[in-house]
């Protein structure tokens, strides 16, 4: 079982695996929220060895009878620490209840505030820490730079910016749904193709921006956080903070996506 806090980030660890095991053979199933559970009901009927899941959709499915995690081996949770500030732990800790107490159980987090430390500390019995980075350190093969303008001033920057000779494939980060999308529509009408991401459209629309994106019809995906942690798409040249994070650590997952 691989736990994940967002539905792209559990759509891109299903086809992680897929190219991980093509020459093994294997049923997964991806469970998560924004479509109808038809299909994902049809899968885990047919019996799985590996579920991916969002926790939301994961409970409804548990509590309607459709999984069981008795026989659970691996337990997995991605973004530990994304999944703690975005409110999930109540739903992690009902889940936790219906794996089994024999198993083996990985968290992943980019950083270890104390409540993924407190967490770990009452999930795991005896873990091993293994820490590669220090906390909250931006990765020295990305230049960073800053640029000072007036609020009035910043729809004007970014296109300038967005339309200098080295700006592949951009992504922009803004604060609110709801600036993300008035972005996207005015890059759109002063002749860049850009598509929006966040919480707010529905996971058909959330994949169609992110495809559009990744095959190059759109040159700019303009995201609120939903993007800044664990998607990898190839070819971004550059990361640019239309509103600064509230969080030091986002800033750093932000420009991770052009590493």
């Amino acid at each position: 079982l691989v736990l994940a806090p967002t539905r792209e980030l559990a759509i891109q660890i299903g086809d992680s695996f897929l190219t991980y095991g093509k020459r093994m053979k294997f049923r997964q199933a991806l469970v998560y929220g924004g479509v109808g559970q038809g299909k994902q009901v049809d899968t885990l009927r047919k019996g799985v060895q590996l579920l991916v899941a969002t926790p939301g959709r994961l409970i409804d499915l548990m509590d309607q009878g459709y999984v069981d995690l008795s026989d659970v081996e691996i337990f997995v949770l991605d973004e530990a620490d994304r999944m703690l500030d975005m409110g999930f732990a109540p739903a992690l800790k009902k889940i936790i209840a219906k794996l089994p107490k024999e198993r083996q159980s990985l968290f992943f987090s980019a950083t270890m505030p104390p409540k993924v430390a407190e967490l770990a500390g009452s999930l795991l019995f005896n873990p091993v820490c293994v820490d590669v980075t220090p906390e909250s350190t931006s990765v020295e093969r990305i230049r960073q730079l800053i640029r000072r303008v007036d609020r009035g001033d910043k729809s004007n920057a970014l296109k300038t910016l967005l339309n200098h000779t080295t700006v592949g494939q951009a992504i922009v980060f803004t604060r609110t749904k709801r600036g993300a999308n008035g972005v996207a529509q005015k890059l759109d009408r002063d002749g860049i193709r850009a598509v929006a991401i966040h919480g707010n459209k529905t996971q058909n629309a959330r994949q169609r921006a992110l495809e559009a994106f990744r095959s190059g019809q759109a040159s700019v995906l303009v995201a609120t956080d939903v993007a800044a942690r664990g998607l990898d798409i190839d070819d971004v040249s550059h990361v640019i903070n239309y509103d600064m994070p509230v969080e030091p650590e986002s800033y750093v997952h932000r420009i991770g996506r052009t590493g």
